[in-house]
């Protein structure tokens, strides 16, 4: 079981048979239970894919499941570039594996390509090679994100 969005929710009725009144009143009354809310579900999933998701990859996976763009924009606010760096780094780390490093502009063909589809930005990818390649490690714990109040 985990969290959904009010339109994941609402599909999922629908398929079920549901009538459109039917899940308004179960939709509004969850909602006022406090079980379904967009920016939590939307807080929820960028902290738990950040761990291996650009921003791009994550503002499109929630666009997908219904949350609407200023709630994931808020969501996504506490993916700091820091943070963003620190997971391209880590995923550079883990697909370059133990080769040796003899370049930026390897580095960069070997693993750019990957980290754009999983959702970087190209200056993050540029400065997460340059960062490996100058020597530079990934803590091993990166605080989480913020929790939104």
């Amino acid at each position: 079981m985990r969290a959904h969005s009010r339109v994941e929710m609402q599909r999922k009725l629908a398929r079920r048979g549901h009538t459109p009144e039917e899940i308004d009143s179960a939709l509004a009354r969850l909602e006022e239970l406090g079980y379904l809310n967009d920016l939590s579900f939307a807080e929820g999933l960028v902290r738990l894919r950040s761990k291996s998701r650009g921003p791009r990859a994550l503002s499109a996976e929630l666009a997908q499941k219904g949350v609407g763009r200023a709630q994931a924009d808020r969501a996504l606010a506490s993916y700091t570039e820091a943070l963003q760096m620190a997971t391209a780094m880590r995923q550079i780390e883990r697909t370059y594996g133990q080769r040796e490093i003899t370049g930026y502009r390897e580095m960069l063909d070997r693993v750019g390509n990957r980290l754009l589809r999983m959702g970087f930005s190209t200056t993050i990818v540029r400065s997460a090679c340059r960062a490996v390649v100058a020597g530079a490690s990934v803590q091993p714990e990166d605080p989480a994100p913020p929790a939104a109040v």
